[in-house]
């Protein structure tokens, strides 16, 4: 049970597919509390594991109150569109304008490896899809317009984390819809 370092952009960890969880064990168990205790201490809304170095497919998330996990998601999405301001932990003080499914539903399972069914909506559905956007090696600049994404990028070379790096490095998505919901 502790906090862990959160990787910044740039880290070759955070473009990398996650593994599939096959062993539901004691580590996995204290897997989850370290991304629930590092979650928590940096105040975001979720947290994926790749995020603290584990390429796993495990994320936490902590939405209105609510703290929690899913292992293994599998995403289901609504046609239904939002537009919003959204931020990640591996991008300190930056946020931007990203669009996402409106709802979500999202199958997994828990720490324990019984199934898990995680309906979400407006800020679950965002945090849920971009933790599971973390196990695929995406990132939520990725899934911005091109003029969002030089905003973002304006806003990374400046900021204080990025000070004497080299320019990060910008790939889009691999996917057909190149990151945006169909």
């Amino acid at each position: 049970m502790a906090v862990q370092p959160v990787r910044l952009f740039g880290d070759p960890v955070l473009r990398q597919r996650a593994a599939e969880v096959v062993d539901f064990d004691r580590e996995l168990q204290r897997l989850v509390t370290d991304l629930e205790h590092t979650m928590l201490e940096q105040r975001g809304a979720g947290l994926a594991a790749p995020q603290i170095g584990v390429g796993l497919r495990v994320f936490t998330y902590h939405v209105d109150g609510v703290v929690g996990h899913l292992v293994n998601p599998r995403l289901e999405l609504s046609q239904e569109c939002q537009e919003g301001d959204e931020g990640c932990l591996s991008f300190p003080g930056v946020f931007a304008s990203t669009r996402r499914s409106l709802h979500v539903v999202a199958h997994g399972q828990d720490s324990h490896g019984e199934d898990v069914v995680l309906r979400g909506s407006e800020l679950l559905a965002r945090a849920i899809q971009h933790e599971t956007d973390h196990l695929d090696g995406i990132l939520f600049i990725d899934r911005m317009e091109r003029e969002e994404r030089k905003i973002a990028m304006r806003a990374i070379r400046e900021a204080a984390w990025a000070a004497g790096e080299p320019a990060p490095v910008v790939r889009t998505s691999p996917h057909a819809t190149f990151g945006r919901a169909t």
